[in-house]
């Protein structure tokens, strides 16, 4: 059933809502405005220079697609920031034992690990891990 519901296409804009008026809708997630907010927790992502991977836009878009309706969209990048707060021993665990500089890392292991979009990536898999991976 998830995955039938998941596989739907979304209801048409002009769909004939039984006379209930729709919402204005939320402007879409702009990718750069959700790095800029993983980015400000500097604990949690390594320094540019020691980056095994240097940019994980793609991985960006793709969580980024997991974010479902106008209303978890537009409170998306507050609940980015809660979740890395509420989060940080494990985030900070996770980018000691896999990130730049770890054992793994020194194999090319884990290259994600450390780059802002990951914060978004782990958000989504905690949040909707059959829709991400679905994406």
């Amino acid at each position: 059933m998830l995955l039938t519901h998941v596989q739907q296409p979304p209801s048409p804009a002009g769909a004939d809502d039984g006379g209930r008026t729709r919402p204005a809708s939320v402007p879409p997630l702009e990718a750069k405005d959700v790095l800029a907010a993983a980015e400000r927790f500097l604990w949690a992502v390594a320094a540019p220079g020691t980056r095994h991977w240097p940019d994980g836009s793609d991985f960006l878009d793709i969580a980024l697609s997991a974010v479902g309706d106008d209303e978890e969209r537009e409170g998306y990048i507050e609940r980015l920031e809660a979740f890395v707060e509420e989060q940080r021993a494990r985030l900070e665990e996770l980018l000691r034992a896999c990130g730049p500089g770890s054992r793994p890392a020194l194999h090319g292991r884990y290259a994600l690990v450390g780059l802002p979009e990951t914060l978004v990536n782990l958000e989504r898999m905690e949040a909707v891990p059959f829709l991400l991976r679905g994406r």
